[in-house]
């Protein structure tokens, strides 16, 4: 069956090459059906049939003989390749290696048996260290990892060290920035069309600024240390177009929810994830990164998301996001917009003064497989223990009693994800009945609590208009609450408790416990539960 086309819509802008070869659309989808659709298999159509489309011309980012997709397209640039195909193994160059206190001293050690005591990294510049994972704890010997580090860092006079050395008061660190998968997105490492590799699973979140980002091994991350290269085989590709208005109470969460919940934990196996539609073009950044995140909880090899203006406006001249309806105006607005400039264009220096080029599948390109959705119609849901395919609606779980909420972790930790659950909570009025957590994922963040206003808009929510700072709402919500930068053994259950969490992980024993039961959930869904003490539709506070 032919590939699915993408149309430009009407307020999709135009970049211009870097080689002033000609123009590339961001890319956008107007179809909104729920089907899923295989290549080599006749189209089941579930629901709505879609409209007629029309055909976009394929991206210029070098000589195209077969249509490649997005993440074939970025494997084939970091390999000198102008072509490349699923299957094939190539030598790709690294445009960023990141690696943090699990799982660095093991790559550092390999790097310095394969390569000499004495070796260089590759680049010192394009390494990137961050303590996140042992930094609070009085354990020896996970202390000595983050030593480890330190004397790296030092030796090799590594650029970015994102270090942390005054436990107690984490804010005396200007240098320390906390989970690593955000931090490395809010200091600029994450840009549209490079590689970037990482030593844990869940690197695969910095997809969602239309780059190629998968997890790697000690070994792998030892000789790309060593030499800036690594051999990878190139994945085949799934496309999962999202299209309609998303409703009111559903975050990007939900959405991967479902995804992962139609195609099971194993679906994506070595396979590229691509996020595209209309309901994808409306999410902010944070909720992409989301989206990302959980691609590895499918087996995928990676998730993309293509880069458009929303990418190029938040990194340039971001609205304030704690104003829900100025963001949404400001960006649909710059979005409109004739032109954003040169493909290869420069961000600001406190993101990124690197060039970037982004790529974008082309409308000729082969997927595995496609699936559509029709987002308007979905419901908020929740990920059962002990897996996160284990998806129901969160209506049918109203009779699941829990212990405790937690809000938190590379998947919901994040500034968006806070400014959610305070919109739940501002707009119930009513206080938690169960321990809740909220974690900040990153220093920033947990500044945003106490500096950015949450305004509700009085004819959507039918109260009187609020301005309050993220931090005040939760404390009133909570009485007392719990918010300090990534320290994750917070919410840890000693004991077989049930809790609804923003994590990405529901298996036994993930947050303590082997007999502790874990209800994934988005921040509306973990924040209204949090105010019943059941597993709660967030709908019965938003709508």
């Amino acid at each position: 069956m032919a590939s699915s086309l993408i149309s430009p819509s009407p307020v999709s802008s135009f970049i211009r090459n870097k080689k002033g070869s000609g123009f590339s659309a961001f890319p956008s989808t107007s179809q909104i059906a729920i089907q899923k659709c295989n290549k080599q298999v006749s189209k089941k159509i579930v629901s709505v049939m879609a409209p007629q489309q029309s055909e976009r011309k394929p991206a210029t980012t070098g000589s195209v003989k077969t249509g490649m997709t997005m993440t074939e397209k970025i494997l084939a640039r970091a390999s000198e390749k102008p072509q490349l195909s699923p299957g094939d193994n190539v030598w790709v160059n690294v445009d960023i290696l990141m690696t943090h206190d699990v799982c660095g001293p093991g790559s550092i050690g390999i790097f310095k048996k394969e390569f000499g005591e004495n070796a260089k990294v590759w680049d010192r510049e394009k390494v990137v260290i961050i303590p996140d994972h042992y930094i609070f704890t009085s354990d020896e010997r996970a202390n000595r990892n983050v030593d480890i580090l330190r004397d790296f860092w030092a030796e090799q006079n590594i650029k970015y060290f994102y270090d942390i050395k005054d436990l107690g008061n984490f804010k005396a660190n200007p240098d320390y920035k906390g989970v690593c998968h955000v931090a490395l997105a809010q200091e600029g490492h994450c840009r549209p069309g490079e590689v970037l590799l990482g030593t844990d699973s869940h690197t695969c979140t910095a997809g969602a600024f239309g780059q190629f980002a998968t997890g790697i091994g000690n070994t792998d991350a030892g000789f790309v240390l060593g030499t800036g290269n690594l051999l990878l085989k190139v994945p085949p590709t799934l496309r999962f177009v999202m299209d309609g208005e998303m409703p009111p109470y559903l975050l990007a969460k939900d959405l991967i929810l479902q995804i992962i919940g139609e195609i099971s934990v194993a679906g994506a196996t070595y396979k590229s994830m691509e996020f595209v539609g209309t309901t994808v073009e409306s999410l902010n950044m944070k909720e992409r990164m989301t989206l990302c995140n959980m691609v590895v909880e499918a087996g995928g090899k990676n998730g993309v998301v293509p880069s458009d203006s929303t990418t190029i406006v938040t990194w340039i001249a971001p609205p304030d996001p704690s104003n829900f309806s100025l963001f949404k105006t400001l960006t649909t607005t710059m979005m409109g917009s004739s032109s954003l400039g040169e493909a290869t264009m420069t961000t600001p220096k406190d993101k990124t003064s690197l060039p970037y080029e982004p790529a974008y599948s082309d409308a000729q390109a082969s997927f595995l497989s496609e699936y559509r959705f029709d987002i308007s119609k979905l419901e908020p849901l929740v990920a059962k223990p002990h897996s996160p395919d284990n998806r129901a609606l969160a209506r049918e779980c109203k009779d699941v009693k829990i212990d405790r909420v937690y809000i938190g972790s590379c998947t919901g930790g994040k500034t968006e994800d806070f400014l959610a659950a305070a919109k739940l909570f501002l707009a119930s009025g009513k206080k938690v009945k169960v321990p809740t957590f909220l974690v900040p994922a990153t220093q920033k963040v947990w500044l945003d609590l106490y500096t950015l206003p949450l305004y509700l808009d009085p004819v959507e929510r039918r109260c009187p208009r609020f301005s309050k700072k993220l931090a005040v709402i939760h404390l009133q919500a909570l009485a007392a609450v719990l918010v300090w930068v990534a320290l994750k053994t917070h919410a840890r259950m000693n004991e077989p408790k049930v809790c609804v969490s923003t994590t990405n992980r529901n298996f036994p024993g993930r947050m303590g416990h082997k007999e502790g039961q874990i209800y994934l959930a988005s921040p509306y869904t973990a924040a209204a539960s949090a105010l019943t003490g059941y597993v709660t539709d967030p709908r019965e506070f938003l709508q």
